[in-house]
């Protein structure tokens, strides 16, 4: 290997790594706040980009479907209630459970958003994807949410595989790509660096940046902060936990959605692609301990290159390499790490 290779394979690593970061921060915030093992992290990235492959072929998305249909059920769920609290909480609930879905409908099967710009068809492609994280919130995980981790983990299994066997359906088993986001490229030191890899990483960067500011400055953020510190304590200062969880999902999933989108010009994306991608940013997050966001973006770093220089070397093995990493991090952290009971 001499330094041309070496500063090839670390580009591609930087710029999984910067997915896998993004994805480990989401990770981190979901298990957090309420204590869920979110596996279907991957499906919304997997949802994310071929929803933008079915926009830009002129497609309606199975996945706008399915939010009319989550949409649906949360409205008959928590209309009796919202009835009971005001007609504002029932325009409220109507609104972001039917009236929006409906008119995002409306706007993707009669706007042609085939002919849009780019980054148009981007922005549609998060709004319908985005809602689906706290509407599964509400209709799987809130009526579950003071179970056990254990009980939360088998939730995320079953909604995982469930989420999977809805993408085939929706998008088929052919891969798709999407054009990139830019055709430019840079020589840098000898090094050529695609705009997309720029794309990526600049935009990476930004919303970790943006997070970053959302948790430090916001009330929401910092609400969100208390949540995951104690949930007992935010309930008993007045902060909602369901509110909290919903919040959460919503933050997830965008995360998620944006990340498929990222990538799906680099890489052939695929029903169940996604799978695989969360899982190496859950190797990160578990590197952080499924607490610290700064360490589990670093691990996801550290996946990423580790990624790239193992196709290298023994690409084979790649996979098995990268999750190898798990092993001794949990081995230190079961030696270092004094064993709480889960509160009641």
């Amino acid at each position: 290997m001499d330094l041309q290779i070496a500063l090839l394979l670390g580009q591609d690593g930087v710029v999984n790594g910067a997915i896998y970061a993004l994805l480990a921060l989401a990770l981190v915030l979901v298990f957090a706040v309420t204590r869920v093992i979110f596996i279907p992290q991957g499906e919304f990235v997997a949802y994310g980009a071929l929803t933008l492959v079915s926009l830009q072929a002129g497609h309606a998305p199975g996945t706008l479907w399915l939010m009319l249909v989550l949409g649906a059920a949360v409205a008959a769920i928590d209309g009796p209630a919202a009835w009971r609290q005001g007609r504002r909480r029932l325009a409220g609930l109507l609104g972001r459970q039917l009236l929006y879905p409906f008119v995002i409908a409306a706007l993707v099967l009669g706007a042609a958003p085939r002919d849009w710009p780019v980054l148009l068809q981007v922005a549609l492609a998060l709004v319908i994807v985005v809602p689906l994280g706290p509407q599964l919130y509400r209709l799987i995980y809130q009526p579950v949410a003071e179970a056990s981790v254990l009980v939360l983990l088998i939730v995320s299994v079953a909604l995982h595989l469930a989420l999977v066997g809805l993408g085939l359906l929706f998008f088929g088993a052919e891969g798709s790509r999407t054009p990139a986001f830019s055709e430019a490229s840079f020589e840098v030191g000898g090094l050529t660096v695609s705009g997309q890899s720029l794309w990526v990483i600049g935009a990476s960067a930004l919303l970790i940046v943006a997070l970053y500011v959302f948790f430090e400055k916001s009330l929401y953020g910092k609400a969100l902060r208390a949540t995951a510190i104690n949930r007992a304590g935010a309930r008993l200062m007045g902060i909602s936990t369901t509110l909290a969880g919903k919040l959460t999902f919503l933050l997830a999933a965008a995360i998620g959605a944006l990340s498929g989108i990222l990538i799906a010009p680099i890489t052939t994306i695929y029903y169940d692609t996604g799978f695989l991608v969360g899982l190496k940013g859950f190797v990160g997050a578990i590197v952080g301990g499924l607490a610290s966001y700064p360490v589990a973006a670093a691990g996801a770093l550290l996946v990423g290159l580790l990624e790239s220089f193992s196709s290298f070397w023994a690409s084979a093995f790649k996979e098995v390499i990268v999750f190898t990493l798990i092993i001794p991090v949990l081995v230190w952290r079961s030696l270092t790490t004094r064993y709480v009971e889960e509160e009641e």
